[in-house]
């Protein structure tokens, strides 16, 4: 990865914690989340093709290794905030996967009750604080969670990702001015894909890497190799302890690539075929598929059986959101209100 950016030399960082060394369970525990997260996103594509699964979907194939890697490193009681390409942050964070699919199929088994879809997943149980719909809009609510961390001194963090292209918005920054003014225990990931939607890095943003803005709020600024999960592991460890006994917020960016369009609607050709085949040869589950072969954690026998389970998951989760049912009329009325706030004339069963 290249050298630490010069423009934030005077950011604080933490080297003083060591990740701690999986063990070979855990390490296949690992590889088994990212082919689940690539069958269930191979298993939304078949749905949003069919015409079962409405609006917009934003596929996560060949950055499977940031979700899994990022969020491994964190406590259960952590939070998470992402963007609208939020399947794999819902899955790596524990959400169930009947739940997820369903929620795509818009039925009201989705783990938003059927009202969020693709783009705003949501498990309160699991600490994940949903998938949201405009550019840049999650990160100001992510620093809202951890100013209430630290306020009520939970000694917890949390993770708030973009897109590369989110980093350009206004509220970003003023939101990393606060954490930074603020200390709060925040972690700002840039997943940089290399595409804001359809124009590439190179046209949108100035300044490379990304990882310095950090350098005006002098914050800490890490950058992590997004197609290798113990890279990204790592680098976000060090961030996490950096937040967790510091309070201190830090500036990620993990570079990595989406194999499809930005969306199942974009066709993707402001790429070349060869340059997404190229990519491909590059592949993050492979690359850790091939890391446990070398280091005898696994045989080739067990990490197909692996495979073959998730995609068998995958589809059982299908099946499910097909035969889950439609909310019920009235269900428009809920959820629009915490239950303590509901008004009565709100209720469903208010005459």
């Amino acid at each position: 990865m290249p050298a630490a950016d010069p423009a934030v030399k005077n950011a604080k960082t933490n080297t003083s914690s060591r990740l701690p060394e999986l063990q070979p369970a855990q390490k296949i525990e690992l590889f088994r989340q990212m082919v689940q997260i690539r069958h269930f996103e191979e298993k939304a594509k078949q749905g949003f093709l069919s015409g079962k699964i409405k609006g917009f979907c934003h596929l996560y194939n060949g950055q499977e290794a940031v979700a899994v890697g990022s969020i491994s490193v964190l406590n259960e009681d952590d939070a998470v905030i992402t963007a609208y390409r939020d399947h794999a942050h819902a899955l790596a964070r524990g959400s169930d996967a009947n739940a997820c699919m369903a929620e795509l199929f818009g039925k009201i088994t989705g783990c938003s009750r059927g009202k969020g879809g693709s783009m705003h997943f949501f498990d309160v149980k699991k600490h994940f604080y949903g998938g949201h719909g405009i550019v840049g809009g999650q990160i100001p609510l992510g620093t809202g969670l951890a100013y209430a961390q630290k306020y009520l001194g939970t000694n917890r963090v949390t993770l708030a990702y973009m897109g590369d292209g989110a980093i350009n918005q206004g509220a970003v920054h003023e939101a990393m001015n606060l954490a930074a003014l603020w200390k709060l225990p925040i972690i700002y990931i840039i997943e940089n894909n290399e595409y804001s939607m359809g124009t590439s890095i190179a046209r949108s943003s100035a300044g490379d890497p990304l990882t310095k803005r950090a350098g005006a709020f002098d914050m800490a600024a890490i950058q992590a190799n997004g197609m290798d999960i113990d890279d990204v592991r790592a680098k976000t460890f060090e961030a996490v302890s950096l937040a967790r006994t510091e309070s201190q917020p830090t500036l990620m960016e993990i570079k990595t690539y989406r194999y499809l369009g930005h969306s199942m609607s974009d066709p993707g050709t402001y790429r070349s075929k060869d340059e997404i085949e190229t990519r491909r040869k590059n592949d993050p589950i492979e690359i850790y598929k091939a890391r446990l072969l070398e280091q005898k954690i696994a045989t080739e026998e067990s990490l197909n059986a692996i495979d073959e389970e998730a995609l068998a998951q995958a589809q059982a989760a299908y099946d499910f959101a097909e035969a889950s049912p439609e909310p019920e009329l009235e269900t428009v009325y809920e959820d629009i209100w915490t239950p303590e706030d509901q008004i009565p004339e709100f209720q469903p069963n208010h005459r």
